[in-house]
């Protein structure tokens, strides 16, 4: 019998982790690197596993334990089922694996198991809208193709305006500088980078987007109302299919409130828990597994 269990939220970004023992009680939470799982098993597996040893050692253990643990994964990448299974078949030190995307786990956490739909809008984004046994899921198909709303979209579209203004095609803004500097005013430098930069790369760019916006920098504003467009575009989708009550996630969408218009805004709840805590409802529950 497990002695404890972990939820994880896994995304481009980081990976959180909360163990508990099984009365309840919180024995440390760790956070690490991308666990999103159609970066590769191995690498999801080896955030996984840090961000769950940085919370054992929180509470006096070590790894020893992990094979005691339940471990509930909301992980993003999930909803690819080559990914999901590739995950589920390599082996892992945990006690028992269940494993569904990380707006599954977000969706069950914010309200609490019972009905409700989010919008997760943070390195990339996925809307979904959980009714009794069925679920709505909309855009959340990965970067560059899809995760409108999300920072690397937003970072890509930056990089995009960036060269038009180097081009001459666009007027420039402190934003445009603040890029340039960061690539040593080098435009080749820029598209170097390119070639093998993540989504959490471009995504790294969102704050200054978000800080010059309220400076009033018109690229900044122009970029912020596209995203707010485009979380908008998937709050109306996910109201047309019976979603009431939407609570926002993430590192974009929890800033974007002030950027919708007022009826998107009449739809917007607060989330009673997060993606850990919907992982932790998934710990040691095959029943929620993707594909089973």
């Amino acid at each position: 019998m497990a002695r404890f269990i972990a939820g994880i939220d896994g995304g481009g970004t980081s990976c959180r982790a909360r163990v508990l023992d099984k009365d309840g009680t919180i024995i440390g939470e760790g956070k690490s690197g991308s666990a999103n799982i159609m970066l590769g098993a191995e690498v999801a597996l080896t955030s996984i596993i840090e961000a769950i040893s940085i919370a054992l050692t929180q509470g006096g253990l070590d790894n020893s334990y992990l094979n005691q643990i339940d471990v509930g994964l909301a992980l993003a990448g999930a909803e690819h089922k080559a990914s999901y299974l590739a995950f589920l078949s390599a082996p892992h030190p945990f006690a028992s694996i269940t494993l569904n995307t990380d707006g599954y786990g977000a969706c069950l956490g914010a309200h609490e198991g019972k009905d409700g739909a989010i919008m997760i809008a943070g390195t990339g984004s996925v809307g979904l809208f959980i009714s009794g046994t069925t679920q709505h899921v909309v855009g959340g198909r990965e970067f560059p193709i899809s995760d409108q709303g999300g920072g690397a979209i937003m970072g890509l579209r930056l990089i995009q305006d960036v060269l038009l203004i180097q081009d001459g095609i666009l007027d420039s803004s402190p934003l445009a500088d603040i890029v340039m500097t960061h690539f040593n005013n080098d435009i080749d430098h820029v598209v170097e980078w390119s070639k093998t930069a993540l989504p959490r790369d471009y995504g790294q760019f969102s704050p200054q987007i978000f800080e010059y916006a309220y400076l009033n920098d018109p690229l900044a504003k122009k970029l912020l109302m596209q995203t707010a467009n485009d979380i908008e575009m998937f709050l109306t989708a996910l109201h047309q299919r019976g979603a009431e009550n939407i609570c926002l996630m993430g590192s974009i969408a929890e800033r974007i409130f002030d950027w919708l218009s007022p009826a998107a805004q009449r739809w917007i709840v607060s989330p009673k828990g997060d993606a850990m805590d919907g992982a932790l409802m998934m710990a040691g529950q095959l029943n929620h597994n993707l594909y089973d």
